[in-house]
């Protein structure tokens, strides 16, 4: 605006003839119009100073209030100690509610300054969310530790359609190796149980399995099954995703590194998806040196420790223990209720409570933890061809009327 006039270009006069009206874009400002007096202003300063004259001027109180006192300070950040609890829009109405401050006098910015100075504002503050003391941890035997997430997968196409997948993963704290992971078109439990059997087929038994407060991970059958290969299932805190950090840095690698491979070569079906995701976690995780593991692979260590890992010897136990369980009554008609659903039993059970175990496939009875018969499910169709054998409850009336005399 300046330069015109300090280089001599142009006459004062004609120079603010030809501003006067003008609007102007001024960064941070918007469109402004610029007086004359202000340019001579600037001009002179310039002069005088040079360029930092031109630059504006901080505020001799900056941070400070205009509008409350030394002694109003200190009061309004007793009461805040004591409200630590609500949000600062709301301790402002209440400041105002109590009298302590007056609307027109005192903004909301001004106690949201202040109260952000001394690190007493917003939602991150150790009120709202405690932090415990954190600290880096490393276990230095493989499968002690297993850490367990799930994470959100790309989209492909089935059935003609664009569906999301997501991954569901186990990490081994010590040697940073995948026991098991895999991608699925739902959050289900189903895959879990899947990816959990695998897991303990291909690397053996954990001591502990950790994992974040998702609905899968508290289930009932992954505890039955925890509690009876004696793994512990402890969780993380809620909301606390920096607690699982080892998975959450794989599951990071596997957005930098294996992702981009689907762009330049896109798959087609949920199948290719999982092989071509199995051969980058064999071929490349799994066989590139670690920083963490002093530039070993997770491989490498991992076989370095075979003889901590622990197989398990009955590999048949995996398909009960991880059944989901249910409690049922069963009619005097031999059917129970499951989702909705009816399903057949053997008569011996009728009017017993039973133990019921189902996966997506079958339902079964169980006795004494062990399998007992196989529930089906009705077919109104079929059971109205089918010959009745008579029912022992009948059996015991008919010799109940042929005591009394009736024919």
């Amino acid at each position: 605006m300046i330069a015109p006039l300090l280089n001599g270009q142009m006459e004062p006069k004609e120079y603010f003839e030809q501003l006067e009206g003008k609007i102007h874009q001024i960064p941070y400002y918007g469109e402004r119009t610029i007086a004359a007096k202000t340019i001579q202003e600037w001009l002179l300063h310039y002069r005088r100073n040079g360029f930092d004259a031109l630059k504006p001027k901080r505020r001799s109180d900056r941070g400070n209030s205009r509008r409350l006192s030394p002694d109003d300070k200190d009061h309004i950040l007793d009461i805040r100690k004591e409200s630590l609890h609500m949000p600062v829009s709301v301790f402002y109405e209440q400041l105002i509610k109590r009298g302590e401050i007056q609307q027109n006098q005192v903004s909301y910015s001004t106690i949201n300054r202040l109260l952000k100075k001394h690190k007493l504002a917003g939602r991150n503050h150790i009120s709202f969310h405690p932090e415990k003391e954190r600290k880096r941890f490393a276990y230095d035997k493989v499968n002690v530790l297993w850490q367990a997430d799930l994470s959100h997968g790309p989209y492909i196409p089935i059935d003609g359609k664009m569906k999301k997948t997501f991954l569901i993963a186990y990490i081994d704290d010590c040697s940073r190796l995948v026991p098991y992971a895999q991608f699925f078109i739902s959050e289900k439990f189903d895959g879990l149980r899947e990816v959990t059997k695998e897991a303990l087929i291909r690397r053996g038994k954990p001591t502990i399995i950790y994992a974040d407060n998702g609905k899968i991970y508290r289930s009932e059958t992954l505890q039955y099954a925890c509690a009876q290969l004696g793994i512990t299932l402890a969780h993380t805190m809620p909301y606390d995703a920096p607690a699982k950090g080892k998975i959450e840095r794989l599951f990071k690698t596997i957005q930098t590194r294996f992702y981009p491979l689907l762009k330049s070569e896109p798959v087609h079906s949920l199948e290719e998806l999982n092989e071509r995701f199995w051969q980058w976690l064999e071929e490349d995780y799994h066989r590139r040196p670690h920083a963490s593991l002093d530039e070993k692979t997770p491989h490498e260590v991992f076989l370095s420790q075979l003889d901590h890992v622990t197989f398990l010897e009955d590999l048949s136990l995996l398909d009960s223990i991880f059944l989901k369980r249910a409690k049922r009554k069963v009619k005097l008609d031999g059917t129970i209720t499951l989702e909705k659903k009816l399903y057949e039993v053997p008569s011996q059970y009728i009017g017993q409570k039973i133990e019921i175990r189902m996966d997506e496939h079958k339902v079964y009875v169980f006795e004494d933890g062990k399998q007992a018969a196989e529930a089906i499910p009705v077919s109104m169709h079929d059971n109205a061809r089918v010959k009745r054998g008579q029912s022992p409850f009948a059996v015991s009336e008919a010799h109940q009327e042929e005591g009394e005399g009736h024919v």
